[in-house]
């Protein structure tokens, strides 16, 4: 009772700011919550931040001040949750530097956009209850998170769902729900803490509840786990590279050289403690800084160490020819080339999905400035998802860069592959949170899809995660060296989040949304 008394003249203090402390304290409260994503999980923070949230929303005088008070709040979010971004335009801090507070801002004010509409939706939704508004905003919340996914190109960064990252067995129910269903259930054990105020059963009961689902997902999730050894695909071994190139480094000519020496003296090293030696070797994302595959005397020092009867699959810039669109002799790809043991080129994948601003520009009419990547000019989009057939490995859906965190759209419905590789260059973000999250996102897909997941990086992190997301041997951002592992199998029976992806999160989510509509419209109990 103490508590709650404590709690209550909280609440009290909280329903008599006036609107621009109200703003200040939810841009803190936003920037707060951040503080439970990766790497910190610091999860206990969202229970304060997304109570006092629903306080100040329902306190609300207007559906506007709620909508302002969501959009401080969600660019509290953003700005510490992506302060990452700005590490990229360092990069080259003589011509991008003076970017920054416009890129960070812009990144909190227009992805807190999203959290001001949920705001407001909750706002406008009639009744005072507090657990039917606290229904009613983890519910908005999670439609947002998922409209952010795909809008203007969609940028699904930071989803809440990936808290849970912290713990194998919570992970394991995005096989079922994705990371927008653990989006889901983040926000509903966060908000409704701050309904026990009402001192109702409702209240009691939704709390109960919340945790009881949290509770039956671990359990179930530990069933669900078998015992830590995986089963591997038979004469599979794989060695991932990582040459710790900074980012300010990798496109320079003088040192184009030294940087596939380096690559190619670990591809050709002998294994550890007297492991076996890789059939296959795995370069990161333009871990060839130049257009490779039309240089034969590299492609025939790539061949000297490519395992006999293997393949190294290695990332560059590829030269296609033009077209009437583009206006140019020639288009650039973001590629991931594969290359057999004669210097021949056996495969190759064109990254689809492009960064804006740092693989094309956006809006390029308007905007008179260049992508903060090296070269002129834009990349030009691969024709989408692929399954290749490998030398030697099982079909796999590859895919490069931030193409990883686009959940249910990593692999080709019709291709059916047994794997997804990802390389990727995080180089640009240093020492930040930013490759850890990615890596986060790395290890949901293997849960959602239960697909073995291999990322390569060429700074870190890299690592091999098992079909419910287990990290089988991992590279520490910063470290130089290599991974030998072998390639888990894929689960033998479909996850129903490959068969319906986001279906059951977003009907999940309307229901959810539904119920606190009807909610509420029943009287408070403060008794």
């Amino acid at each position: 009772m103490v508590i709650l008394s404590l709690i209550a003249r909280l609440k009290d203090r909280v329903d008599a700011l006036e609107k621009w402390p109200a703003r200040f304290l939810a841009g803190g409260l936003g920037l707060m919550s951040a503080f439970a994503l990766p790497p910190l999980y610091q999860i206990y923070l969202l229970v304060p931040a997304f109570s006092i949230l629903l306080w100040l929303v329902v306190g609300a005088a207007t559906r506007w001040r709620a909508f302002v008070v969501g959009w401080w709040f969600g660019g509290g979010f953003f700005a510490a949750g992506l302060y990452w971004v700005a590490f990229a335009l360092l990069v080259d801090a003589a011509k991008f530097g003076w970017l920054i507070p416009f890129a960070t801002s812009g990144f909190a004010l227009g992805f807190g956009l999203y959290s001001g509409l949920a705001m407001f939706i909750v706002r406008a939704v009639p009744g005072q209850n507090l657990v039917g508004k606290a229904l009613v905003l983890a519910a908005s919340w999670t439609f947002f998170e998922w409209v952010r996914g795909w809008f203007l190109t969609g940028f699904p960064w930071n989803p809440l769902g990936t808290i849970w990252a912290f713990s194998d067995s919570l992970l394991q129910g995005a096989s079922v729900v994705g990371v927008f269903g653990l989006s889901l259930w983040a926000v509903l054990l966060a908000t409704l803490p701050g309904t026990l105020l009402e001192r109702g059963r409702l209240a009691l009961g939704a709390n109960v509840l919340a945790v009881l689902v949290v509770l039956g997902a671990w359990a179930g999730g530990q069933a669900r786990l078998p015992d830590q050894r995986t089963d591997t695909v038979p004469n599979v071994r794989l060695r991932l590279i990582q040459p710790n190139i900074s980012q300010s480094d990798k496109w320079n000519p003088a040192l184009r050289e030294s940087h596939m020496m380096r690559q190619i003296e670990l591809s050709a090293a002998l294994p550890k403690s007297g492991g076996s030696k890789p059939t296959h070797v795995i370069w990161a994302e333009t871990a060839a800084p130049f257009f490779i595959a039309g240089h034969k005397p590299w492609l025939d020092m790539v061949a000297r160490v490519t395992p006999k009867d293997g393949l190294t699959l290695l990332g560059a810039p590829n030269i296609v020819p033009s077209n009437s669109a583009s206006g140019g002799p020639f288009n650039v790809t973001n590629t991931m080339l594969s290359i057999d043991d004669k210097g021949q080129i056996t495969a190759k994948y064109d990254k689809f999905h492009l960064v804006p601003f740092g693989e094309y520009m956006p809006f390029k009419n308007w905007l008179p400035l260049d992508r903060i990547t090296q070269g002129a000019g834009s990349f030009l989009p691969g024709p989408g998802l692929v399954t290749l057939e490998l030398k030697g490995l099982p079909p796999v859906s590859p895919l490069i860069c931030y193409e990883i965190i686009f959940p249910g759209e990593v692999v080709d419905p019709k291709g059916k592959p047994k794997w997804i590789l990802n390389l990727t260059n995080d180089a640009w973000y240093g020492r930040t949170a930013g490759p850890y999250q990615h890596f986060v996102n790395t290890q949901l897909r293997a849960v959602e899809q239960g697909l073995p997941v291999v990322r390569v990086a060429g700074t870190g992190m890299s690592g091999i995660f098992d079909s419910y997301g287990r990290v089988q041997g991992k590279l520490s951002l910063g470290e130089t060296g290599f991974l030998d592992g072998d390639l888990p199998t894929a689960l033998e029976d479909p996850t129903l989040f490959s068969q319906y992806g986001n279906k059951i999160a977003l009907l999940l989510t309307l229901i959810i949304g539904l119920i606190g509509g009807v909610f509420g419209y029943f009287p408070p109990r403060l008794d």
